[in-house]
């Protein structure tokens, strides 16, 4: 009985910044019925340095699965730590009302000093069903009273090219990372007003309508740091649209010559008959997910006008052997060291000889066993040896689950 007694002492008298590790991993909920054990616990559950990370959570709970946080909680929050939040993010479900409920606690955060936003959305519409006024006038409150914004995520919400404009005001010297694909109210003025004021950016994620030659040589003059990450999302705004414009190669030779490392990463959601813009001169892309059906004709673009792709993921392409394409790939793709094939088709010869070429600088080979057809040569119990062999450690072809 004594010993008991001594241990319950002893999570009494913890010291303050362990009792704070542990309070960091806990939910806000079991955080505050954690700091009602003893008075030791209720000091820690005020120190600052807890309320520097939050999520809000918000939802209908007929409708979703998050575990929403409480609002007498949220309120507490903005009322006795709004000043000491850095690194928020809001997590909403679909229902317009979470999105609203999430732009009224932005409005009230007008003595924060956030560094890191994220507005995240778990399936649309979400933030885009809010009127664009609200939105932009709660997102202005942040974006005027934080002034050291370094990271923010506002995919599919109405920002406007204005709010981009009090966010480069206030925040110039300080955003480093700006993501904010699917923002129809955002014009290629708004994201070249970014480029040219914040000189720190070095991570920038759009949808492919935003990007243009201008844009490009901005991020490529002197004044502008050396961007690291340049992620562009390629889906069709409108159905059945099948026009994309063209950006030119000099305009990517200023960006790679200006950054040399630079990641730009494509995400490709289209039908076949709308890539006919890319990649029919030589593009600095690193990184490639086509999300649907690409054609042969692109993948064999791709092998002769991609030199610097390191990673390549291919949902879908049809009954059409990918052989050729793949060793294009291997032979003029010097620095690629992944590759995923979904729903496609490549000979088990065509694809030993893709692996040979490539040798062991393929850090990932993701091929579902679908995909390989056998040959006279090799048939698909045979292949995993030989690909083992070419690169050096032990591997096999990824299997369909059976539920």
């Amino acid at each position: 009985m004594a010993y008991r007694q001594n241990a319950t002492e002893d999570w009494g008298n913890l010291p303050h910044h362990v009792v704070l590790q542990v309070f960091q991993h806990l939910s806000l909920v079991d955080r505050a019925r954690a700091s009602s054990v003893c008075r030791r616990w209720n000091e820690v559950f005020h120190i600052p340095d807890l309320w520097r990370r939050f999520e809000f959570e918000l939802n209908q709970p007929a409708t979703s699965y998050l575990k929403s946080t409480h609002p007498e909680l949220i309120q507490q929050i903005i009322k006795k730590h709004a000043q000491h939040l850095q690194y928020v993010s809001f997590k909403v479900d679909s229902c317009t009302e979470s999105a609203v409920a999430a732009c009224d606690i932005l409005s009230q955060l007008v003595n924060c000093t956030i560094k890191t936003l994220g507005l995240i959305s778990t399936a649309r519409p979400s933030f885009m069903n809010v009127a664009k006024s609200h939105f932009v006038s709660a997102l202005t409150v942040v974006f005027v009273n934080s002034k050291s914004l370094s990271s923010i995520k506002i995919d599919d919400t109405p920002v406007d090219d204005p709010s981009l404009k009090v966010l480069v005001a206030n925040n110039s010297d300080t955003l480093k990372l700006l993501k904010m694909s699917s923002c129809p109210h955002v014009s290629p003025a708004g994201i070249l007003c970014v480029a040219d004021q914040c000189h720190g950016l070095r991570e920038l994620a759009l949808n492919y309508y935003l990007l243009s030659d201008e844009l490009l040589l901005a991020l490529s003059t002197e004044k502008h740091v050396l961007l690291e990450h340049l992620r562009i999302d390629v889906v069709s705004e409108n159905p059945g649209q099948t026009q994309f414009h063209s950006i030119k190669k000099s305009s990517w030779d200023a960006l790679v010559q200006h950054s040399p490392t630079v990641s730009i990463v494509m995400y490709f959601y289209l039908y076949e008959e709308e890539f006919d813009p890319f990649f029919r001169e030589e593009t600095p892309v690193t990184h490639l997910y086509f999300g649907q059906a690409v054609s042969k004709e692109m993948l064999g673009r791709i092998g002769l006008n991609c030199p610097r792709l390191v990673e390549l993921v291919v949902c879908a392409n049809g009954l059409q052997p990918l052989d050729d394409e793949l060793i294009r790939i291997a032979d003029r793709c010097k620095n690629l060291t992944a590759i995923g094939l979904g729903e496609c088709e490549v000979t088990c010869s065509g694809f030993v000889e893709f692996v040979k070429r490539c040798g062991g600088r393929l850090s990932q080979l993701s091929i579902m066993e679908e995909v390989l057809i056998p040959d006279s040569k090799y048939s698909i119990e045979q292949i995993h040896y030989e690909v083992s062999k070419h690169l050096g450690r032990m591997w096999f072809p990824d299997m369909m689950p059976t539920w």
